[in-house]
């Protein structure tokens, strides 16, 4: 993937480009995923954002403060239906 998880993504156009590499790594080797299929994805996305602060800890970087979750639970949902 171009962009790893540890980066720091700035913008909405990164994000974005981060979830195509994601998509492509998944129809590339997603057979070697643990989440493999979109149940198992979306609990273990629910449970790291419970977890976040831990990650945050243990890799020595500061969880940040705020973050726009309105934003992110939007764009999950309105994937459901968008084209």
């Amino acid at each position: 993937m171009p962009i790893s998880p540890g980066d720091n993504i700035a913008s909405r156009t990164e994000l974005a480009a981060f979830v195509r590499a994601l998509r492509e790594d998944y129809l590339t080797r997603g057979h070697e995923w643990e989440n493999d299929n979109l149940d198992d994805y979306l609990e273990s996305l629910a449970a790291w954002i419970d977890a976040a602060d831990g990650w945050h800890r243990n890799a020595g970087k500061e969880a940040p403060a705020g973050g726009d979750w309105t934003f992110m639970a939007r764009a999950l949902q309105a994937a459901t239906v968008y084209e």
